[in-house]
């Protein structure tokens, strides 16, 4: 699957690269910036599940999608400084520590660090289809459509892993009125 998307990106991407280029209209740089600003937050947030949590699969996942960030807002960081738009101002970065050294009333809990990454995913997932629907320039709707298409690959991997763990939150069955009632 993975193969397949990237393939369709660079064949789309080789269409466009000799396009010429209008200027970042209001909505696109608003996206870019916003989606640079929630890729470093993410990343504190990221290094903070990193440093609390002492589950292996979930440190190892967590690590692939800070990864993957990182290398997604770099990509998001070259194109707005090319563009001559400023960077916004984000968090510090956090050192790495051990998660021994964190007292029990501050330090998250596995649920909460998957439930956290998994929205900060879907928050990102919601802007990038937001700016790959609202952009003109094909540039950055590929660039976008990119970021997403990374972000479903890690969301659905990450979503297993929490079903698997009993950490994914599910809202209950709407049942309509009338409808007949399911036995669990």
């Amino acid at each position: 699957m993975k193969t397949i998307l990237k393939s369709m990106l660079g064949i789309l991407q080789s269409h466009t690269d000799a396009e010429p280029k209008s200027p970042l209209h209001v909505g696109e740089v608003m996206n870019c910036w916003t989606a640079f600003t929630i890729f470093k937050e993410a990343q504190v947030f990221y290094r903070m599940a990193l440093n609390t949590t002492d589950d292996e699969q979930l440190k190892k996942k967590t690590q692939e999608i800070f990864d993957a960030s990182v290398k997604d807002q770099n990509k998001l960081k070259h194109f707005l400084i090319k563009e001559g738009v400023p960077l916004p101002p984000t968090s510090q970065a956090k050192p790495d520590s051990s998660s021994e050294t964190i007292p029990m009333g501050v330090k998250l809990t596995d649920d909460e660090i998957a439930n956290g990454i998994s929205l900060k995913l879907a928050s990102v997932n919601i802007l990038c289809a937001t700016t790959v629907s609202q952009s003109i320039r094909t540039d950055v709707g590929l660039m976008f459509l990119e970021f997403q298409t990374h972000i479903l690959l890690f969301a659905a991997d990450f979503k297993t892993l929490m079903e698997k763990r009993g950490w994914l939150k599910s809202p209950p069955p709407y049942l309509p009125p009338g409808a007949p009632t399911q036995k669990p």
